[in-house]
C-alpha cells in the first residue's frame, strides 16, 4: 500500500514592505498580517519500530524549518528590493536599527512565495516534497505555488 499523504501546517508573521514603481498605494511603506500555509507530501512512515511511526513529517519538524527559513527572518522585518533606490531608505532605517531585509525580486507575494519554496524545499528531508504553499497577504487575497506548475 503506497498512500501519499499531504499535510499542512500554517504560519503567521507581520512584515512591512514597499513596491518600487507600483502606481498605487503600495508604494508606501506598510505592512501585512502574513499567513503562511506550507503543504507538504509523502508516505507515512510504516516501521512501527520508527520513533515516528505513521507519520509523513512530524509538525514539529516541519515547524522548525519553515520558523528558521521563513517565520523568524521575515517576521517583522521590512522587505525592500535591493535593485531599486529603496536601497537608500533601507541603509537609514538600518543606520536606526530596524530589522531591514533586502532582496533581488519585488517583494510582492507571488514573488515571496516563489523565494519561500525554494528555502523550504532545501531543508525537506529526501522523501518529502513540498506540494503547496499559500501566502495570505489580506483577508481577501493570496497567491499559490504548487510544485505541480514548476517542474
Amino acid at each position: 500500500m503506497s498512500n501519499h499523504i499531504r499535510i499542512t501546517k500554517q504560519f503567521s508573521f507581520e512584515t512591512g514592505h514597499a513596491l518600487y514603481g507600483y502606481d498605487g498605494k503600495c508604494k508606501n511603506v506598510h505592512g501585512h498580517s502574513y499567513k503562511l500555509d506550507v503543504t507538504v507530501i509523502g508516505k507515512p512512515i510504516s516501521d512501527s519500530n520508527h520513533v515516528k511511526y505513521g507519520m509523513v513529517i512530524d509538525f514539529g519538524d516541519l515547524k522548525k524549518i519553515v520558523k528558521e527559513e521563513i517565520v523568524e527572518v521575515f517576521d517583522h522585518a521590512t522587505v525592500f528590493n535591493k535593485n531599486t533606490p529603496h536601497v537608500e531608505l533601507a541603509k537609514i532605517l538600518k543606520e536606526q536599527g530596524h530589522n531591514v531585509l533586502l532582496v533581488d525580486y519585488q517583494p510582492t507575494s507571488e514573488m515571496m512565495v516563489i523565494d519561500f519554496a525554494q528555502k523550504i524545499k532545501k531543508r525537506l528531508p529526501k522523501n518529502i516534497a513540498l506540494h503547496s504553499l499559500k501566502l495570505q497577504e489580506t483577508d481577501s487575497s493570496f497567491a499559490e505555488w504548487f510544485a505541480y506548475d514548476n517542474n
